[in-house]
């Protein structure tokens, strides 16, 4: 199949990958990255400064936006990597024992440069949705 035609398929597509963020995930995130801001790891002071309890570090979501694209790159079976995360944007504070829902959708490609953009929504169990954004994934002519 030419590069061409396999792009053009993938618009529309998804995956969804769900995760419930753990007392684990926040604490080893923060030793893994150094972000350990008192909004993560101390819930007296969340709390104190209306967080309503320790809330995950944004940059977490990103990697479960990334975990959604391994799961659609599975689902594709095409090898690619992706070239990184635009516009986006934590809309919701997301707390420990939070149900997440990654939306993963194709809205877009480009020919010239084999890139697929997705378009990504997080939703918590409430529906509201917590994080958005864009990732771009660049697949190899092999």
């Amino acid at each position: 199949m030419m590069m061409r035609d396999f792009l053009n398929g993938l618009v529309g597509t998804s995956a969804v990958f769900s995760r419930t963020v753990s007392e684990t995930d926040v604490s080893g995130f923060a030793q893994i990255t150094g972000d350990d801001h008192p909004n993560h790891t101390d819930e007296s002071y969340a709390r104190s400064v209306g967080l309503g309890g320790r809330v995950a570090q944004g940059a977490l979501l990103v990697g479960f936006i990334a975990g959604a694209s391994s799961r659609y790159l599975e689902q594709v079976g095409r090898p690619a990597v992706s070239y990184g995360y635009d516009n986006v944007r934590f809309l919701n504070l997301v707390g420990i024992g939070d149900r997440l829902e990654i939306i993963y959708e194709i809205t877009g490609v480009d020919h010239a440069k084999n890139n697929a953009a997705a378009t990504v929504h997080i939703t918590n169990e409430r529906g509201e949705l917590v994080a958005a954004g864009t990732n771009i994934l660049h697949f190899t002519s092999s």
